[in-house]
Order: structure tokens, then sequence, then C-alpha cells
């Protein structure tokens, strides 16, 4: 891809069409001023991360790298947990914008095939597109009913011909890339917000900051705890240990109400057989079995979804 000038961020060394798409993302630092009295806690904050990606691609292409985009995004929210009620709002063309009717009408009508294609629910936003580009933008929903605007995607077909971007075709000639924007979670900060929100605060055991804390009865048994948690971290379990000369119901009620999802308690009886009991968060009983048995469980359910 070539551009003019002294415009060397965009010149990537793409001269032919076999050299597309290109697929560019980053974490990039975004700040903003906000009016006095609008920043709230995660939710709306002055400097935050955007998890932001541009693709470089062919007319031929775009659609299938659109569609590409809604089912990484879909897979995302899934994984989170946070793809139940998902809506996408397709915003078209405002009444002030730069480009040519031709390049927006294409754009529109990638869009609208892409969602006439995917099994998801959209609705129309007409006029509300950025200044530059239509877009799809991903509302989610929370446990308390709440939508959030996070991911988006936009085809930009202006920015690529003010940069006079250009790649030869298979048919010999210069053509002008499209220009995709996508974001997943959009404001990292904002999104951990919601997932708190959406949670409150009981994560699945995966996304638990701490995931087990082992938590013993009597004083003496602390080499065994001491035991127990460096099996778990050796596994790669997030955990805590509390020894400290208190009752177990104290620290099990101080755990629930940090949202600890698991809960090893371990007495003279599990010293003596190796073994532990498990408290889960919002079970009001214990499981108890072996060492082994209980990490093995545990590691599984804390697998990262694919």
């Amino acid at each position: 891809m070539s551009c003019p000038g002294n415009a060397q961020l965009y010149n990537y060394g793409v001269k032919s069409y076999r050299d597309l798409p290109i697929r560019m993302a980053e974490f990039g630092r975004v700040f903003r001023q906000e009016s006095s009295g609008a920043r709230h806690g995660l939710m709306r904050v002055q400097a935050f991360t955007q998890d932001d990606a541009h693709i470089f691609c062919s007319d031929e292409q775009l659609e299938h790298e659109i569609i590409a985009m809604c089912d990484l995004i879909k897979e995302v929210y899934t994984d989170l947990g946070m793809a139940k009620n998902i809506i996408i709002n397709f915003s078209t063309r405002p009444e002030e914008r730069i480009g040519s009717d031709e390049d927006w009408d294409r754009a529109e009508e990638a869009l609208q095939k892409v969602l006439e294609r995917i099994d998801m629910k959209w609705v129309l936003n007409a006029g509300d597109g950025a200044f530059y580009a239509p877009k799809l933008d991903f509302i989610l929903t929370d446990a308390i009913g709440r939508e959030w605007q996070c991911g988006t995607i936009q085809v930009d077909m202006n920015m690529p011909t003010r940069l006079e971007m250009s790649y030869i075709g298979d048919d010999g000639q210069r053509h002008t890339p499209h220009m995709i924007h996508r974001a997943i979670l959009g404001s990292v900060e904002r999104f951990i917000g919601v997932l708190i929100e959406h949670y409150a605060g009981k994560f699945p055991l995966w996304l638990a900051p701490v995931q087990v804390v082992v938590a013993t009865i009597t004083e003496d048994i602390e080499g065994y705890a001491y035991k127990v948690k460096d099996a778990l971290i050796k596994v790669g379990i997030r955990t805590e240990l509390d020894i400290r000369n208190e009752k177990i119901g104290y620290k099990v009620r101080e755990h629930s109400i940090k949202k600890v999802p698991v809960i090893f308690v371990l007495g003279k009886r599990e010293s003596l057989e190796n073994s532990v009991a498990i408290r889960r968060l919002g079970s009001q009983g214990n499981e108890t079995m072996s060492i082994k048995d209980a990490i093995a469980i545990i590691k599984d359910e804390a697998n990262i979804p694919d």
C-alpha cells in the first residue's frame, strides 16, 4: 500500500492485492476532556484504554471481513457471559458528513448485507453514524437491564481516499482499499465496570481475581495450609492464604462478602487425611475430597474459555 508525502505511518509496503487484507490492532491510550461532573467511576473516565483495530481490505473482501469481526465480537461476549441480549444498532449517514454519496452507499450496503447474513438482532439507527463512516454498534444489557454500547465496526471509505492510499489489483490498475475500524470491548475500563455490575462482583471462577482462599480452622496445621496453597499456585490457580487466629465462620463470611468463588477449609481432620473441605460461594455446606481430586476439579473449572 502506498501513500504520498510524509504520511509514512500508513506506508506498510503493500503493493499488491495479494497482500490484503492487512489487520492491525493495539490497546491504545485515549484522553478526552469531560465536562464537569460527567465522570462516573469506571463507566466514564477521562483517560481510558481502547482495543482499537484497523483492517485494510479490497471491495471483494469487505463483507467477509465484517462477518469475521461480528463472529469475533459475539465469541468474546459469549465467553464473558454477556451475549444473551446483544442488539446491534445499524447507524447510517448523518446530515453532516464527509465523502461522496457513492462511497456511503457502498459502505451502508455492505453492512446491510452482513446484517442479513448473521444471526443477530439489530435495529436501524438512521442518521447516527460517524461523520466519516456508517457503523454497527454492539449494545449489551447487564443483569439489571441497563444498556451499554461497547463494540463497534465502522466501514470507512473516506480516510483511505484522503490519504491517497492505493494497491495494485489483479487487473493491474490502482485501487483504493477500504478501511474498517473495529473495537470489541471499546473502553476497557468501562467494560470492566460493566462486567462488575453484571455479575455483581460474583465472577465465574476463571475470571475471578482471587479464585481460591485456603482458610485454616486451627493454628497447628499452617504447614499443611501452605502445602495446599503451593499446590494450587503450581497449577495456575490464583490463591490466597488465611491463617489468621479467627473463627472459621468469620473467615468464611469475610471472603464470601468479597465474592471469592471457592474456599478450601482445612482442619485437623483434613490435614491427617490429606483432604480439603470445599466451600463454594452461596453454598451452605462443604464437600470434602482428597487434595489431588479437589485441585484437579478447580483447575478444570478455572480453564479460560477457548
